[in-house]
């Protein structure tokens, strides 16, 4: 008498339809009677997705089956081994055929000891993997609807900030406190690490310096939605103002930083000096450190073989006093007339060019979707290649499009503004290193030293 396992497996969506535990259970103890069959165990997982092998019970299962334990595996229905075909036909012939164990399914009636059930595994087994497909298809789907609608996708947690409730997000006011602070005692030149040690020790929280990178980086704070890499408006109401988000990531994204490598450890104002990391040589292209009371070419002092691009390099050392102040007057004297006005307005123009250059580049992926198309209608290639191509074609053109939906910013007066909030921060004799160094760094991109000649490069 041969010992089988029934298997059963009920998914969170499938909670309510007919192959409930029960339902399942009972139809597989009758016709293990009527085949008498000994019933060796039941090996259930409840509330496990079929797109995946990662259940409890179906690795018991085949623990067992590895050991001889059993002879058949029963289920009701094709699907509740296993929607993925892949996975199917691996778990049938990997596992159970390999071990000498039939495999039998009681609504399509067959069993893989017949040369015809094992045929009709394969066959069943595509419309089982089509079947999820269809279902991630229309699930995606769904959440690119509510993104563009401005809704949150929704899932098991709502960002910090925000309660989510009725498909709709809420400001949640103990949080979002949280979320300001964080914003506010990053743009005052605090490092991430500290930042997320003065958030737990104020609110008695855990959080780690990436959950603090996570929230500065997510333009959920200011009103966005985002899904698969597209940014849309959404109805949520806004934490943070646009302005702070992106001096924020002005920062985040610096090169300095990115140089850094481990980003969520390291303060990216590089306190201690005022000019530290935005100092680079006219003459060999190194990048000049502070020591010694001075600013120094790392090619010329040689003190890092690594950073020394020509050997042979004389450029100036600057005190460091010296050029700080240097500095601070080009500045001062760059808000005194309008020449950065005009290279602001040429970057605008630039950045209007761009996005006639996107939308030719929307236009030639039409252009080749409807080249596609008509592919295939006069040749043999296969639909799901067709589609795929397309698919891949559509997801480039949401991206492109997302890129000319951004409104542009007001530069000038974006400039302007930084501009001003520096001058006001360097004329006072109780402003930090790191608060001056951040300020700084939403003008300069970088400083070029040419003996006694200094060329500022303007974030615009």
């Amino acid at each position: 008498m041969e010992k089988v396992a029934c298997y059963v497996r009920v998914s969170t969506e499938n909670q309510l339809e007919n192959y409930s535990i029960d339902e399942q259970t009972e139809r597989l103890k009758n016709f293990c009677k009527a085949k008498d069959y000994t019933i060796y165990r039941f090996y259930i997982d409840g509330g496990y997705s079929g797109g995946n092998t990662n259940r409890p019970a179906l690795k018991e299962m085949l623990k067992d089956i590895s050991l001889n334990k059993i002879d058949a595996v029963i289920v009701y229905k094709l699907d509740r081994l296993s929607r993925s075909q892949k996975d199917t036909l691996s778990l049938i012939e990997d596992s159970f055929l390999a071990n000498n164990v039939n495999f039998i399914s009681l609504s399509e009636n067959f069993d893989t000891s017949s040369p015809f059930g094992k045929a009709m595994i394969g066959i069943l087994s595509v419309f089982a993997q089509l079947e999820k497909d269809q279902i991630t298809e229309r699930f995606t789907m769904g959440r690119i609807g509510r993104s563009k609608s401005g809704l949150f996708h929704g899932g098991g947690n709502a960002p910090r900030g925000y309660d989510y409730s009725n498909g709709r997000l809420t400001v949640n006011i103990a949080e979002s406190a949280q979320i300001r602070d964080i914003y506010d005692l990053f743009l005052s030149g605090k490092s991430i690490n500290a930042v997320s040690k003065i958030i737990n020790k104020k609110y008695h929280l855990n959080l780690s310096a990436s959950h603090v990178l996570n929230a500065l980086r997510n333009n959920i704070y200011i009103g966005k939605v985002k899904f698969k890499g597209v940014t849309y408006d959404g109805q949520h109401e806004a934490i943070i103002s646009k302005e702070d988000f992106e001096r924020v990531n002005l920062i985040l994204n610096s090169s300095e930083r990115e140089a850094s490598k481990n980003t969520a450890q390291k303060n990216p104002f590089r306190a201690g000096y005022f000019l530290s990391g935005l100092l680079f040589c006219k003459k060999c292209g190194a990048k000049y450190f502070a020591a010694h009371g001075c600013y120094r070419c790392y090619s010329r002092s040689k003190s890092s073989p690594k950073f020394v691009m020509d050997p042979e390099c004389k450029n100036k050392h600057w005190p460091i006093p010296e050029l700080d102040d240097v500095v601070v007057e080009e500045i001062r004297s760059a808000s005194l007339d309008k020449h950065y006005q005009k290279l602001i307005q040429q970057n605008v123009q630039n950045e209007k060019t761009d996005k006639a250059a996107v939308k030719k580049e929307i236009a030639k992926i039409d252009s080749q979707i409807n080249k596609l198309i008509d592919l295939y209608q006069v040749t043999d290639i296969p639909i799901t290649s067709i589609k795929q191509k397309i698919h891949n074609l559509n997801i480039k053109k949401e991206n492109l499009s997302s890129i000319i939906n951004i409104p542009e910013r007001d530069r000038l007066k974006e400039f302007e503004n930084n501009l001003k909030n520096f001058l006001e921060l360097a004329d006072r004799p109780d402003t930090g290193t790191e608060e001056k160094r951040f300020a700084l760094s939403t003008l300069v991109e970088r400083i070029v030293i040419d003996e006694d000649r200094i060329e500022l490069f303007w974030r615009i």
